[in-house]
């Protein structure tokens, strides 16, 4: 009989607290190294990194929800921040760090009462606007603003130092949503391949062949996408180019054409990139 609740409450039900605590810290570590690899590719503002690392604390989230997820993502962002400036880097706890514990608890508990891909796609789309606007303003106002009291922060208009934050938050969003939702699910099917035991009953009973129609995913990518290049336009012909530079204009315009093919491709093709044809179904008894 399928278990009529998912996420962490089948895990705390199968295993003991001890298992959380082990899986909370290798989420921790997992992030930290992944991204801790990519900590110097930065933003086109000279600040914040390119994290396609997110995948690990959105697993976890799934698999284990919301708690481990967000304590590892919170400590393995400040992990890697710090080990990056070479000590406790302040500007991980002031935003980082709240960012990234609120987003992945979020993630972790849209799925956690009730999973399904289109709630996958709807938590990926949710957590990262939220969490990177989270992380984006409180590293501008509260870190660079009023803890640095940086000159060149200090002195800019609020509405200059709120275009920042909200470029930030665009940059991180469509450099980490494909990965989200492209390789995280291949993960999940690999564990349920490989480790059955520690994955939900309601996340093994969901095909993504036979819940994602194409279009649901494909405009998962393309409405981002298309609204990307819209903003790329405003900042090359309104006000906004005088404090955009010219590598943040590149970015809006390739990684919005960059979702915007690949939402098309995933429409084109006979089946997701994502989706398998399924085998003979076993029905859990």
């Amino acid at each position: 009989m399928r278990m009529a609740s998912g996420g962490v409450r089948d895990v705390q039900k199968r295993h003991p607290p001890s298992l959380l605590i082990v899986v909370t810290s290798m989420c921790a570590v997992l992030y930290a190294i992944g991204s801790y690899l990519t900590g110097y590719i930065p933003s086109p503002w000279g600040m914040g990194q390119f994290r396609p690392a997110v995948i690990i604390p959105s697993f976890f989230a799934t698999i284990f929800g919301p708690m481990p997820a967000a304590i590892g993502a919170a400590l393995g962002t400040l992990i890697a921040d710090s080990a990056k400036h070479g000590y406790l880097y302040p500007g991980s706890f002031l935003a980082a760090v709240p960012g990234n514990f609120m987003g992945f608890y979020l993630f972790g508990y849209i799925l956690k009462k009730r999973f399904s891909w289109g709630r996958f796609v709807l938590a990926s789309n949710l957590t990262l606007s939220t969490a990177n606007l989270i992380v984006a303003f409180l590293y501008v106002f509260l870190f660079k603003t009023l803890y640095l009291t940086d000159p060149k922060y200090v002195k800019m208009p609020l509405e200059v130092l709120t275009y920042l934050s909200i470029g930030l938050t665009i940059w991180w969003f469509v450099t980490m949503l494909p990965f989200v939702l492209l390789v995280t699910p291949l993960l999940i099917r690999a564990t349920v391949a490989a480790y059955p035991s520690i994955v939900p009953d309601e996340v093994k009973a969901h095909r993504i062949r036979e819940e994602l129609p194409r279009m649901t995913f494909s405009l998962a990518v393309l409405v981002p996408g298309l609204v990307i290049i819209v903003i790329g336009l405003a900042t090359t012909y309104t006000a906004l180019a005088d404090y955009t530079p010219l590598g943040a204009q590149l970015m809006f315009y390739a990684s919005g054409i960059v979702l915007t093919v690949l939402g098309i491709l995933i429409h084109a093709r006979q089946r997701s990139p994502l989706q398998v044809r399924p085998k003979n179904r076993r029905r859990d008894n």
